[in-house]
């Protein structure tokens, strides 16, 4: 067992390299602050750099596409008709979607028992319930299951 005087030599010792760590701690967060403001001052001071390169950027995509557009001999709506983008809708996002400007609306291959208006959602029991029943009843007037097929089956429903 370790005797008193030790006890609280290691307990002040402990406390101590505490403290220096959370001064180091504190130091390490005023220069990241430091760096975050000297990052964000600069951003500010080449705020117009930062914008005229953007636009170059844009500007010579949007050449490099009127060029491509252009050797092929094509219209712009022909390029975005293509079968490559048949069925796909076109979309333009920046700033990881902040802005973002869609072309088009994809064809969607119809779901069963779910139109192009309804909406996705969680069905309570009796709604299930009740789609199952009508779609029973739809296999008995398309003649796909028999009279006695379609009792039982409306049967094990109501159990």
């Amino acid at each position: 067992m370790m005797s008193k005087k030790k006890y609280k030599e290691t307990n002040i010792f402990k406390s101590v390299l505490m403290a220096y760590f959370i001064l180091i701690l504190h130091v390490f967060l005023i220069a990241i602050l430091g760096f975050l403001v000297i990052f964000f001052a600069g951003i500010v001071n080449y705020m117009m750099w930062i914008f005229l390169g953007a636009s170059a950027i844009i500007l010579s995509s949007g050449y490099y596409f009127y060029k491509r557009m252009k050797e092929q001999g094509k219209t712009f709506s022909e390029m975005v008709n293509s079968p490559l983008f048949s069925g796909r809708a076109i979309e333009i996002s920046l700033l990881g979607g902040f802005a973002s400007l869609k072309l088009g609306k994809p064809y969607d291959i119809p779901r069963i028992g779910n139109s192009y208006d309804q909406v996705d959602r969680l069905e309570d029991h009796s709604d299930i319930f009740i789609n199952e029943l009508c779609d029973l009843a739809q296999l008995l007037e398309n003649n796909l299951i028999t009279l006695e097929e379609y009792n039982i089956a409306k049967q094990r429903f109501f159990k």
